[in-house]
């Protein structure tokens, strides 16, 4: 049972967070997810269980990670960790909304381990469980989830990401009669407002990071919603070209490796096959879901969500921290 860790997994988002802040606006990437991912590797190792990180960000685009199979933390519990220190890492750099700092952690063997690849996604809310089929078309799940919504196809609304990849999907859904909102980036928060009562997005249907993937499984689950997934390899998302032909070679590789398939539909239960989890997302940038860190002139302020799978809370953690004092521990 991992309930008991909540507020330890809170305080790792909360320090990648206030870390990615610190380049906010700066135009590094880079530099902003480094920062992060120090800041969250540290904060781990001090958390009261043994955590091995199962899927993070970083490989697919060759960024600073969190590797897969890293080991961290102290004695306690044995635990699995999806994460990405930084969901928005442009965002940050350019001072947009929805940048998050997210982890989800779950008992040993419970969250899909695979490479940091593509990932095709469809996530539900509770009230549409049960209505996706990734194997079918789009089409053919939005009128079945437009029907277990009990809505009409103009008022079912459509998340996914603003991407080259995704116009013809857009434009699809759009004729279909459907509302499309299309986030820059961030798909782990646009995948938890399904489940939002107060939210207006029904739906997420996007291709994306399998890191966000795994934490959007674990809360979805957690959540009572729903979700379905497969791998995809870089060509396929990508284009065909040398580069990526090689690039999806390795992903292959390294699926076989884990014992996972490209291509194959992932239910819910096979990403994360228990509901015993802790998810953590603290927000760096004001958002849909989350306010961004905020400077009030020598505290720092924080605003997480914290969902407790076992315990079935859900929590929003607002917190202030000493800037002199977060500065010392960033730069430590």
């Amino acid at each position: 049972m991992i309930d008991h860790l909540g507020i330890e997994l809170v305080q790792v988002t909360e320090n990648a967070a206030i870390a990615g802040y610190q380049w906010l606006g700066r135009g590094n990437k880079e530099q902003a997810d480094a920062a992060a991912v120090e800041a969250m590797r540290k904060q781990l190792n001090r958390t009261m269980a043994k955590s091995t990180i199962v899927i993070g960000e970083g490989e697919i685009d060759d960024a600073p990670m969190l590797y897969i199979g890293e080991q961290l933390g102290k004695d306690g519990p044995e635990i699995d960790i999806a994460v990405d220190p930084i969901e928005g890492t442009r965002m940050t750099a350019m001072g947009q909304s929805n940048a998050l700092a997210v982890l989800a952690a779950a008992e040993k063997g419970s969250l899909l381990q695979a490479p940091d690849m593509y990932m095709e996604k469809l996530v539900v809310g509770p009230q549409a469980k049960g209505a996706i089929d990734l194997s079918e078309s789009l089409e053919r799940n939005i009128i079945n989830i437009a029907h277990a919504l009990g809505k009409p196809r103009p008022d079912l609304v459509v998340a996914t990401l603003d991407k080259p990849r995704h116009q013809a999907t857009i434009r699809q859904l759009q004729k279909m009669g459907v509302r499309v909102f299309a986030f820059p980036d961030g798909d782990v928060a646009a995948s938890l407002l399904t489940c939002m009562e107060n939210s207006e997005i029904d739906v997420l249907y996007c291709v994306g990071g399998a890191p966000e993937g795994v934490v959007s499984a674990a809360v979805i689950r957690a959540m009572g919603g729903d979700m379905q997934a497969k791998l995809l390899l870089r060509d396929q998302v990508k284009g065909d070209s040398d580069v990526n032909r090689d690039l999806a070679r390795h992903e292959a590789s390294r699926c076989a490796e884990m014992g996972v398939s490209p291509n194959t539909v992932l239910n819910l239960n096979q990403i994360a096959r228990s509901a015993n989890i802790v998810f953590s997302a603290t927000g760096i940038t004001k958002g849909d879901l989350l306010q961004g860190v905020e400077k009030l002139g020598k505290q720092l302020t924080t605003e997480t969500l914290l969902v407790q799978g076992q315990s079935k809370k859900i929590r929003i953690v607002k917190s202030q921290h000493d800037l002199s004092y977060m500065e010392q521990e960033l730069s430590g």
